[in-house]
């Protein structure tokens, strides 16, 4: 079955019309014969939204229950039987209500896109995941309610509803968005003029990043490597030298003439190894950048040119500045410059070559200096320069060979051997001496023009020779490929530093996965993350991806580095070498290190935000009961001085007494509620006597004509634990449990000690099948019971067995007995009714 299509209206802020919008096309596609179902749809009291839903046929919802309070969802099972061609729900990145089969709404469009229905949605710009810190800070408001930004990268359409915002202002003035009562307050806070335009922008921005990538991803798949001139960007290599900044500043104004262009720099990182900048300069260089409005990137390469032209290409260049060469007048002729060879290859890029103060001119001749690899293309290049060099230096050492003889041949041919070790390692500098060897023997022995070797101070200087050119060699050959090591070494170790101070700056996954991608020049780079649950076939979704087409799953990259069991870091591109593989794994732990710090940054922000309304809250209830307090005490005196005669009114005024006094204690127990969670609610833990308390308990209940089961043991453990509040805690169990049972079937309070722990069970006696209050766990006396109870040590849990609903409070026991002046009345496991 084919995947159904996504379409996201995507708006700035509540009220730009999304909903409205997505009832239209709704509409739109119902007249062109399209099977079109309202899966769910929120008018949030808006008649003009409302109305424009009629005629959509609309599925039920689904009714669930949670904390004693009705909520609606949308019924995936009845959308998915009835299998329409759309189906428009709104609110993409809501959060179900806990028992739904989806935490998100997200995972139900998902369901809805496999089964092969296309989705209509709407999402606002804030509950982007990627957003949600910058959106905090504009608005000062969190968002609980986010959504990872692949969901909606992935999306096949997405469309901008936009709308100015004065006249968002003015629809919420005219209560076109909120009802009259929340109008002025939306005003002053989140619809602040400020706010709207930020979020407006920030929609904008992302859209264009979408269509940027559309156009990207279109470029790739036909092979397109030209860049397409739909915006202006000019890139400044960068080499951390002192005319870096004239040439940033160059490229700014470059920059500034075109509106609408975009500023890149491009430092390029040698393959073998880091180059050595001046101290600090590129860090400078980079400051400058970021302060004109540019972005600072920095990439791999062995061949600079081919590096710069590669970023370019993949970045959609159109303008490349670059310094003029500080290399000396003579170096040209034995290679072309940075500058040349890029122009050579740069095609329909603009090439602006900037002169500086440093560029090459008044600069001595000086010899080039030798690479730092000794890889086979650097062997081949050692071998090819001896076999020129040795021939040259042969010619003129036999114009003067009367002059220098043997002796001075043998140290010219060591100079040779010497620049062909350093530019490619032992294996040239020894096949270049065994060259010279022979060259020497056959130019500047006797006899001459012959291999033949007749005087034996000859054959020791050319043994010596040998010798020495093997030694210097190896040694020389050796040091390079320390030094290319040593330069890798300090190529690894720079980029996981700056992968930590990016880190340590607070930069987002993206960012960070971005500077990875550009390190080592691939394609594309996704942060993977395994659903739990999943064993058979594991099922990823992308944390966070940077660059071209993303994989979405480990096997689609070329190349994988494991984080985690459940984490994991895949990168499209080319494969890397083994050294780079490493590095890639080193910082994959990197990035799972930054992925772990967000998700605790983003739990303890919203733990402390619940924190602040648990604290508001308290305050509020400590108010309220303040306040209540006194109108009680009035109606508790008002009716002390009635005294009723008929039945109907005594019965009546007991009914008022009795809800005064619960009222009262009501209060009471939310103050002490408050004080426990503030901790100035004061404990004396020590050894009780659970008969006492029992009693205590009993004659705070009162006469009622009710009954009360007791199971106890002979002689049961004294518990650790406050005695007043044992004994309020026993007396609101069983008051709860007297309160929800007939009076034929009373409930029951059984104590049972298991190491070192006493287990006290009051069991309602409800008729087994009998319709109970959902809410019933929640109440006020089981809640502050429960807290009263892990207070002192203890725990409280509540159980449904058949019909019958159990608390059971679980206390430690006290080291050993007190003793007491109690009577050793005699008990068995099921006596008599005691109350």
């Amino acid at each position: 079955m084919a995947r159904g299509r996504l379409r996201i209206h995507l708006g700035a802020a509540p009220g730009v019309g999304k909903t409205y919008a997505m009832l239209q096309e709704g509409q739109r596609l119902r007249a062109q014969g399209a099977d079109v179902v309202i899966g769910l749809v929120e008018p949030h009291g808006r008649r003009l939204t409302a109305a424009l839903a009629e005629g959509l046929e609309t599925v039920p919802r689904r009714t669930l229950v949670h904390r004693g309070a009705a909520f609606t969802e949308m019924d995936l099972d009845a959308v998915l039987a009835r299998h329409p061609q759309v189906a428009l729900v709104d609110e993409l990145a809501h959060t179900n209500v806990p028992g739904s089969r989806n935490t998100k709404r997200w995972q139900d469009v998902e369901e809805l896109l496999g089964a092969g229905t296309d989705v209509v949605t709407t999402l606002n710009i804030q509950h982007l995941e990627s957003l949600n810190d910058v959106v905090r800070q504009i608005t000062g408001v969190v968002q609980h309610e986010t959504l990872p930004d692949e969901v909606a990268r992935r999306a096949d359409q997405i469309e901008l509803v936009d709308l100015l915002p004065e006249t968002l202002r003015r629809r919420l003035v005219h209560g076109d968005v909120y009802p009259p009562d929340r109008v002025e307050g939306a005003l002053t806070h989140y619809f602040r003029l400020g706010n709207l335009t930020a979020l407006r922008e920030l929609a904008l921005l992302w859209l264009a990043d979408r269509v940027e990538e559309g156009l990207q991803r279109y470029r790739a798949e036909h092979g397109i490597t030209a860049p397409w001139e739909t915006r202006e960007r000019i890139m400044v290599g960068l080499t951390g030298g002192p005319e870096g900044e004239t040439l940033i500043r160059r490229a700014a104004r470059i920059t500034a003439r075109t509106p609408g262009s975009e500023l890149l720099a491009l430092h390029v990182v040698p393959g073998d190894g880091l180059a050595q900048p001046t101290p600090g300069a590129l860090a400078g260089q980079r400051a400058l950048v970021e302060s004109l409005g540019g972005s600072y990137h920095q990439t791999t390469g062995e061949d600079v040119p081919e590096a710069l032209l590669r970023f370019a290409e993949a970045e959609n260049v159109t303008q490349i500045v670059l310094g003029a060469s500080r290399r000396g007048r003579f170096s040209p002729l034995l290679r072309a410059g940075v500058g040349q060879r890029t122009i050579h290859g740069s095609g329909p890029i603009d090439v602006h070559i900037v002169t500086h103060e440093q560029a090459a001119g008044a600069a001595s001749p000086r010899l080039p200096r030798p690479p730092r690899g000794t890889g086979p293309a650097r062997r081949w290049s050692a071998t090819a320069g001896a076999a020129v060099l040795l021939p040259l230096l042969t010619l003129v050492l036999i114009a003067v060979r009367d002059r220098v003889g043997l002796p001075g041949a043998l140290m010219s041919y060591l100079l040779a051997v010497v620049l062909a070790a350093l530019v490619g390692g032992v294996y040239p500098a020894l096949a270049t001496a065994v060259a010279a060897g022979l060259l020497a023997d056959y130019y500047f022995t006797q006899p001459l023009h012959s291999l033949k070797v007749t005087r034996p101070v000859d054959i020791v200087a050319l043994v010596v020779f040998l010798t020495a050119a093997w030694l210097v060699g190896a040694a020389a050959g050796t040091a390079a490929r320390r030094t290319g090591q040593a330069l890798r070494a300090t190529s690894e170790a720079r980029a996981l530093s700056r992968l930590a101070a990016a880190m340590a700056r607070g930069q987002d996954l993206p960012a960070l996965l971005e500077q990875v991608r550009e390190y080592f020049s691939l394609t594309s780079l996704s942060l993977l993350q395994r659903e739990p649950g999943q064993a058979a076939e594991p099922r990823w979704y992308v944390v966070a991806s940077t660059g071209e087409r993303p994989p979405e799953r480990p096997r689609e990259g070329e190349v994988e580095a494991p984080i985690a069991d459940d984490l994991t870091l895949a990168a499209r591109g080319h494969a890397l070498s083994g050294g780079d593989q490493r590095v890639f794994a080193a910082c994959g732990t990197q990035i799972g290190i930054a992925h772990t710090q967000g998700r605790l940054t983003r739990h303890a922000a919203e733990t402390d935000t619940l924190a602040a309304a648990e604290r508001t809250r308290a305050s509020l209830l400590l108010t309220a009961s303040h306040d209540l307090r006194a109108p009680l005490r009035a109606v508790e005196e008002a009716l002390v001085p009635l005294h009723p005669t008929s039945a109907g009114e005594i019965r009546r005024v007991a009914t008022a007494r009795s809800a005064v006094r619960r009222a009262t204690q009501l209060l009471t127990d939310l103050d002490d509620l408050g004080r426990l969670h503030a901790g100035a609610l004061d404990l004396y833990l020590r050894p009780v006597d659970l008969d006492e308390a029992l009693t205590a308990a009993l004659d705070d209940l009162g006469t009622g004509g009710h009954t009360l089961v007791l199971r106890l043991p002979e002689q049961p453990p004294y518990v650790l634990a406050d005695a007043a509040l044992l004994t309020r805690v026993l007396t609101a169990l069983a008051a709860d449990a007297l309160r929800h049972s007939p009076p034929d079937a009373p409930p029951t309070l059984t104590a049972e000690a298991r190491r070192g722990r006493l287990r006290i069970r009051i069991t309602d006696g409800t008729v087994p099948g009998a319709a109970r209050a959902p809410a019933r766990a929640d109440t006020l006396p089981l809640r502050l019971s429960r807290d009263l109870g892990e207070a002192m040590g203890g725990t409280l849990e509540h159980t449904r067995t058949g019909g019958a609903f159990s608390v059971t409070l679980t206390l430690p026991t006290a080291a050993h007995r007190v003793a007491s002046s109690r009577t050793g009345r005699g008990r068995g496991n099921s006596g008599p009714p005691l109350w």
